[in-house]
């Protein structure tokens, strides 16, 4: 959300669990351009960062400021708490896919673009 206080928002992501298929994977796509409509002064290296975080969180990684969580629900649960910065998750949708790699991609063409 790069105007929080305007309530403006580009989607940049896509968290998919599959708690059945022991599936969490995340994929990301940073606009440039469209951002900078929104919020010339944006931090896009910031942006970046903290979709790699969410990345590195649906790996289990630790570390580095990372939270040790056990078990792919648990960390979904984190990814999807709500949050006040820049990097906000939507609400969560649930629905029934055959291959949650396929569909995180079907999703990424769908919500956020190339």
């Amino acid at each position: 959300m790069p105007r929080v206080e305007r309530g403006e928002f580009v989607n940049v992501g896509v968290v998919l669990y599959a708690q059945g298929a022991d599936f969490l994977e995340s994929a990301h796509h940073v606009d440039e351009a469209r951002l900078r409509v929104l919020a010339p002064d944006l931090d896009l290296g910031t942006v970046e960062d903290l979709l790699c975080t969410v990345q590195a969180v649906c790996r289990g990684d630790s570390g580095r400021g990372l939270p040790h969580l056990e078990g792919l629900g648990r960390r979904f649960g984190w990814l999807t708490a709500p949050r006040s910065t820049i990097v906000q998750p939507s609400p969560r949708h649930g629905g029934l896919c055959e291959d949650p790699a396929v569909e995180l991609q079907r999703l990424m063409a769908l919500l956020v673009g190339p």
